[in-house]
């Protein structure tokens, strides 16, 4: 039997090689994340699957797809997590390389109600981490997070005889004709399929191929876990900025970028502007509600604020309920309300059928992107934008912010800003008209402008949104004259990963 994990380990040293290390900052709201080396070590990931497959049986199961992302280490971690995974009395279903939407098809395609799935998603190389689930489509939340924390750090896993392994072959493909088959183009479509050297550049080319697509331009869908380039995360600016200077050599109708793992999809449109998900997620949300009346669809606090107040939206009786941050949140209250889609601004689409299984699958938002365009013949994707309200976003910005210290630093803000606003306060020459709460603080202000401070789910992080209806002067000015300037007072918020 492991002994119990230990989170003072050094590295290159006796008890290094023979404990487990882990470390409780790993798991977060919704995943488990580590450094792999100096945060978790083989051992401790062994013991994380101990630990998991001893909560899996818990909640009455013992089958479980597992699967790994394109890192240098990621088939070590998965082999050491199978291992306590078997131990644990487990039955493990190993798809090999795939994408982490693969692994949720699996579940259905294998009729397995447990994933576990290797991948530090988006995260710089050195990151490690696992996104798991015991109830398809939907994964972890902070209640199974905080059970699996109590059973692997406290070594209450239970071993078990009747483990087993089996590697399964043909999930790729059957993953790659479902995909496809929610897309059937009629009009000729240039795309580009930007993979930054991640693991979706297996699957994804392949995929939009079958959908139809007349051309569909590789860009860096070559694997390679060194990331030459850029990490793969459309969210971020440098990867948007390839994309778009693609688009405007190319002459392509779309770029579509894939995340690390393939579970979001990132836009530029045919003038090589950017389009934030979220503003992606108001055109298929306009295009689906004017099919399917009367649907209700699920958005992040980061999101534009357009939503509440699209005519069009109105129009078709749609409604729109904004949640809390992060993949697991916006699933799971997607599936709750029974919604048709929900949309998060980092480039997480969630679809319920008709048209996807609930979870989220970059290649279906791809899909469900495309045909929206094959619906509105005559129009470019920039057309589509054009006819939206204006409204000025901005990037998703984070400063670091330890772990131990981000939560209470957004508990300080949010108290701050309540104070503010029942004083009277005022941003900008603006009254604060709502405070919404459920995942750090989104300040509304009385023109439809807001600014949003929360802690980042799975990184030592700050996370700072703000959107103007007025002018992207003053949607700058609200970051720098506003959220910049009073997180600045604080002495725990560090440098920003990128700023307007």
């Amino acid at each position: 039997m492991l002994p119990k994990p230990r989170a003072d380990l050094i590295p290159n040293t006796l008890d290094y090689e023979n404990v487990p290390l882990v470390k409780a900052t790993g798991f977060r709201e919704y995943d488990a994340r580590w450094i792999y080396g100096p945060d978790i070590n083989l051992l401790g990931i062994q013991a994380l699957g101990l630990g998991l497959g001893t909560y899996i049986h818990e909640l009455g199961h013992k089958r479980i797809v597992i699967g790994h992302d394109y890192r240098s280490y990621s088939l070590s971690i998965k082999q050491a997590l199978t291992l306590g995974l078997i131990g644990a009395g487990c039955e493990v279903l190993d798809i090999g390389l795939a994408v982490t939407p693969m692994a949720y098809f699996a579940q259905f395609d294998l009729d397995a109600p447990c994933v576990a799935m290797v991948t530090a998603s988006h995260n710089e190389n050195g990151w490690t981490g696992v996104k798991m689930g015991a109830q398809r489509p939907l994964t972890f939340g902070p209640d199974e997070i905080g059970r699996l924390k109590e059973i692997t750090l406290g070594a209450e896993w239970k071993e078990r005889p009747g483990g087993s392994l089996a590697r399964i072959e043909g999930v790729a493909e059957r993953y790659i004709a479902d995909a496809a088959a929610r897309a059937k183009l009629t009009r000729p479509l240039k795309v580009i399929a930007a993979c930054g050297n991640g693991t979706a550049g297996a699957f994804a080319v392949e995929g939009l191929k079958r959908m139809g697509v007349a051309e569909v331009v590789e860009m860096d869908a070559v694997l390679d876990y060194t990331f030459p380039k850029y990490n793969p995360n459309p969210e971020d600016s440098v990867m948007l900025h390839a994309m778009s200077q693609a688009v405007r050599e190319l002459g392509a109708d779309v770029a579509l970028g894939f995340d690390g793992d393939g579970d979001r999809c990132g836009v530029v449109d045919d003038e090589g502007e950017e389009i934030f998900a979220d503003k992606i997620g108001l055109m298929l949300a306009r295009d689906l509600s004017a099919l399917h009346k009367d649907a209700t669809f699920v958005v992040d606090v980061k999101s534009t604020g357009l939503f509440a107040t699209d005519e069009v939206l109105k129009a078709n009786g749609a409604r729109t309920v904004y949640w809390k941050t992060g993949h697991s949140y916006i699933k799971r209250k997607t599936a709750e309300l029974g919604a048709l889609a929900g949309f998060e601004k980092s480039g997480h689409f969630f679809f319920n059928p008709p048209i996807g299984r609930g979870y989220d699958d970059g290649l279906v938002a791809a899909a469900a992107i495309l045909s929206m365009l094959d619906r509105n013949p005559g129009q470019k994707l920039s057309d589509l934008k054009k006819a939206l309200p204006v409204a000025y976003t901005s990037l998703t910005m984070s400063p670091h912010c330890a772990d131990e210290e981000k939560y209470a630093v957004v508990d300080d803000v949010v108290a701050e800003y309540t104070a503010f606003r029942d004083a009277g306060g005022t941003i900008l020459g603006r009254k604060i008209v709502d405070l919404i709460t459920v995942n750090g603080v989104r300040v509304a202000l009385e023109d439809g402008s807001w600014v949003l401070v929360r802690a980042s789910s799975n990184k030592p992080e700050l996370v700072v949104v703000v959107e103007s209806q007025k002018s992207e002067d003053d949607m700058r000015a609200l970051f720098h004259q506003e959220v910049k300037p009073r997180l600045g007072k604080r002495s725990q918020v560090g440098a920003y990963n990128q700023e307007i």
